[in-house]
């Protein structure tokens, strides 16, 4: 019988991929050798591997200790000071770097808009004095809640500059988001829009700030930026436009030194269906992991065009669109639209204009491109491209190969990263020079990151058994806590085993050490006594010629404990019939084995995702319950539609 306690793998992958010679051969860590050395190194002395990094950055006063660790919190470079705003912007000032490109943007609509290092300078400290000539002081907590535009940046690097703890709300969220995240921060001011442009349309953002403020009463300022031109009623003595607060304010703005351990921001996680979890970061410690991920993960050169496609409404847009690139003093590209507006070859269409070298996205948004066809692609010259990344999820290999072949041309490495809100910074991930790839797996740690799989008695796990993904030693990106929720803290993240992070993933590791990530814990199925990951269903079926996309849950079985119902989204072209069904469900049985293949395979035109991509599992579960009902937070629905859709249909 199998044991109920671990999580079991089955999904076999035995393509692998060398670096490419040539751009080893350039590479920061040009091989698995001096990858080995520096891990073993940083490993056995972290501290020392730390510090040697953020000596890199610009230190007002250079810290005491490296790190003071009572688990479960950490202080990191602990006496130091330094202004965040000033490593990312500043710092960059002296030499040919000042009249170097920092942000180049693309609207919707189609303006272009960039930025140099001397440019992004001025109004960081022009904003940063707008900030304070508005009542803004070192510890307020700000909102912001904009579309992805300059302004978005500058916003978050003012707040960094005079000390006070920004914390951006996805601009796809609800008025019921803001205020749940202004009532749990205490925040005194919003940084908002009067719109932004989505598919053609305009979201009205200031109309659902001005909703949420009508439930909270701690806001005194509302700073507005006309982007949309939108109709929108501004309160007087409260809102102020943007334009009217930087109009008569100076350009120089000294960039104030506050200490290692000063808050930097508070990210809510999404999708809760209870109180907004804040996962606060502070500011030595996290600008260290994401200056040094971005640095050797994306192996960055002075001449790189590099565009990470998220928002910096989630995590990734603050640690690899804002911080650690500019800490690093790359071009980077943003993008205000949607992948598919107005056609879906927009991204594409953005790599060739801008000669983007870098690619950072999803693997929702990459399965996506799959199902919209090839033609979207060969419309369009992608030679600038030399190294691509995944985030947010485990990428399934075919779509891992789709990736590699038809947008990196067979020659980019691909970085396949794991990390989380909680981490700050890429933990899991290849080294572009460095290491072999294999589709699928987010391959081994980052430097000075201990990561390990664990069984429920705290043992880890032998190869390709699954368990509990864990980190056994602090980083300096960590979250420092959950912001006034110290008992959350410490029984969310720490309260499995003493000392050690649980990252709530299942994951295994391969006989090369490689990690696999399976599904989140929550997200694993119990069949028949059989703990199976998410993620490797998905994957078994989207390696078949005619899925484009799938998602698998668990419904309740009197038999097996939980059965497996598979929602399947197919390529053009492939009728959704009964055969196919069964096809798909022998497939699984093939890939997988027999207790994995799916109970009830659903068709559905599309699966029920937020705005940043990430599919709803929650929702498709309380889908197939039984009672078809959909209870909790559906604020970050992109398509209610689809959810409305797929009540309305019948398991077949």
């Amino acid at each position: 019988m199998a044991d109920s306690t671990k999580i079991e793998s089955h999904l076999n992958e035995d393509r692998k991929f060398p670096p490419a010679e040539a751009f080893a051969k350039q590479a920061r860590i040009p091989s698995m050798k001096r990858y080995k050395e520096l891990y073993d190194q940083s490993i056995a002395d972290p501290e020392a591997f730390w510090a040697a990094e953020a000596s890199e950055l610009h230190w007002q006063k250079k810290w005491d200790t490296v790190l003071e660790w009572d688990a479960p919190f950490a202080k990191w470079f602990v006496g130091g000071k330094l202004n965040v705003s000033e490593s990312c912007v500043d710092h960059h000032l002296q030499g040919a770097r000042k009249d170097k490109k920092a942000i180049i943007w693309e609207g919707e609509p189609g303006e272009v808009r960039t930025l140099t290092y001397q440019e992004l300078h001025k109004e960081v400290c022009r904003f940063a004095n707008a900030l304070k000539a508005n009542g803004v002081k070192v510890g307020d907590r700000v909102i912001i809640y904009m579309p992805m535009v300059p302004e978005a940046a500058i916003a978050m690097l003012a707040c960094a500059r005079i000390g006070a703890v920004h914390s951006v709300v996805f601009g796809g969220f609800s008025a019921e988001s803001i205020k749940d995240r202004i009532e749990d921060s205490g925040a005194t001011a919003v940084i908002t829009a009067d719109g932004g442009f989505r598919r053609g349309g305009v979201v009205a953002l200031k109309a659902n700030v001005d909703e949420a403020l009508t439930k909270v009463e701690t806001i005194q300022k509302v700073i507005v930026l006309e982007r949309t031109k939108n109709e929108v009623a501004m309160v007087e003595g409260r809102d102020v436009w943007w334009h009217d607060a930087v109009a008569d304010v100076s350009t120089d703005c000294p960039a104030e030194a506050f200490d290692s351990e000063h808050p930097l921001f508070i990210l809510y996680t999404s999708g809760s269906t209870g109180k907004p979890k804040g996962i606060m970061h502070t500011s030595g410690g996290y600008l260290t992991g994401t200056y040094a991920t971005s640095k050797y993960i994306f192996d960055l050169r002075e001449d790189d065009v590099y565009w990470c496609t998220a928002d910096v409404g989630w995590i990734t847009g603050h640690s690899y669109i804002v911080y650690g690139p500019l800490a690093n003093g790359a071009s980077i590209l943003m993008y205000e639209g949607a992948p598919n507006w107005p056609e879906p070859d927009r991204f594409w269409q953005l790599v060739e204009k801008h000669r983007a070298t870098i690619l950072y996205t999803a693997p929702t948004a990459i399965r996506a491109f799959i199902k919209w066809g090839d033609e979207h692609v060969d419309k369009h010259d992608l030679s600038s491209l030399r190294l691509l990344g995944t985030v947010g999820e485990p990428i399934n290999p075919e779509a891992w190969m789709w990736y590699h072949e038809k947008i990196g041309g067979g020659r980019c490495p691909i970085v396949d990263t794991w990390w989380q809100t909680e981490t700050g910074a890429i933990m899991l991930t290849p080294l572009p020079g460095a290491t072999p790839t294999k589709p699928g797996t987010a391959t081994l740690p980052f430097f000075g990151v201990d990561a390990a799989i664990l069984d429920e008695e705290g043992n880890e796990v032998g190869p390709n058994e699954g368990g509990k993904l864990v980190i056994r030693k602090p980083w300096p990106s960590m979250l420092r806590t959950i912001y006034g929720d110290e008992g959350r803290y410490k029984e969310t993240y720490w309260g499995e085993y003493e000392g050690i992070y649980l990252a709530g993933d299942g994951a295994r590791r391969d006989e090369d050490g490689y990690f696999w990530i399976v599904g989140r814990l929550d997200d694993v199925l119990n069949v028949s006594g059989h703990r199976l990951g998410t993620a490797e269903i998905e994957s078994a079926l989207v390696s078949h010629e005619s899925v484009a996309e799938a998602a698998a849950v668990g419904r309740p079985d009197e038999i097996k404990g939980q059965g497996v119902v598979a929602f399947v989204t197919l390529k053009e072209g492939y009728d959704a019939g009964p055969e196919l069904r069964d096809t798909l469900r022998a497939h699984v049985g093939k890939v997988i084995g027999a207790i994995a293949k799916p109970d009830v395979i659903r068709f559905t035109e599309a699966l029920p995702k937020t705005r940043s991509g990430k599919i709803m599992r929650r929702l498709l579960k309380e889908i197939c319950s039984g009672s078809g009902a959909i209870s909790g937070d559906t604020t970050t629905l992109e398509d209610f539609s689809v959810v409305a859709s797929l009540q309305a249909g019948e398991d077949e």
